[in-house]
């Protein structure tokens, strides 16, 4: 499926919503793409990509920031805290700040660096063991504590799981952001995400219906 598609379903998916124009981000997930499918994104004017791993991102995102003006990265992936600062300096947005540990870490960065990328606070909406997150019922404290550590909190995140209706955990993760006065809502990927705007969604992740499936041989 061509970029120019997925815009045009996002556009459309907006419309129905009785959402703004251009009221969603798409973050085009480039985690274990090879860089000639990146380039060709990056190419068609597109700016704002994802990236799971701070050791990949690494590799990739500064000799393409040399090439190309205006590039947006958001990390998506489980963060370490020993690969915390390295994070901050490459991405404007961190999406799976999940734990407290890794709160304090960024806090105690960015006083040393003077800057922070935006964060979402990812929920574990279908409290399942083998994945990261808070659990919704410790959404609120955690989003206060964030705020505590003066960290710029912009939304939460959430990956549902694979055989529920997504759509319920997008409504849980909406509720959740809109008692906390939070605008921000990642939610939403290649299988899913026309139901994410329509139920708010403010940033869709959406990789393999841009790129092609990955090979991760």
């Amino acid at each position: 499926m061509s970029l120019e598609e997925i815009r045009s379903r996002i556009a459309a998916a907006e419309e129905k919503a009785g959402r703004a124009a251009g009221a969603t981000k798409l973050i085009a997930v480039s985690k274990v793409q090879p860089n000639e499918r990146v380039r060709a994104v990056l190419e068609e004017g597109h700016r704002i990509f994802g990236e799971n791993k701070v050791q990949e991102a690494a590799g990739k995102w500064p000799a393409f920031r040399e090439e190309f003006d205006g590039i947006e990265l958001h990390l998506i992936g489980p963060l370490q805290t020993n690969k915390a600062r390295q994070a901050m300096e490459l991405a404007q947005a961190i999406h799976s700040l999940d734990r407290p540990k890794l709160a304090s870490t960024i806090a105690r960065i960015a006083q040393e660096i003077g800057s922070c990328p935006d964060l979402f606070v990812q929920v574990n909406t279908g409290e399942e063991e083998q994945k990261a997150g808070i659990l919704p019922a410790d959404a609120d404290a955690f989003v206060a504590e964030c705020r505590g550590l003066d960290l710029p909190v912009k939304g939460l995140m959430c990956i549902p799981p694979v055989d529920e209706e997504p759509s319920l955990h997008f409504a849980l993760l909406g509720k959740i952001a809109a008692r906390n006065g939070l605008a921000g809502l990642s939610m939403g990927m290649s299988s899913d995400f026309e139901s994410a705007i329509a139920l708010g969604a403010t940033h869709v992740r959406v990789g393999s219906a841009i790129f092609g499936e990955r090979d991760y041989g």
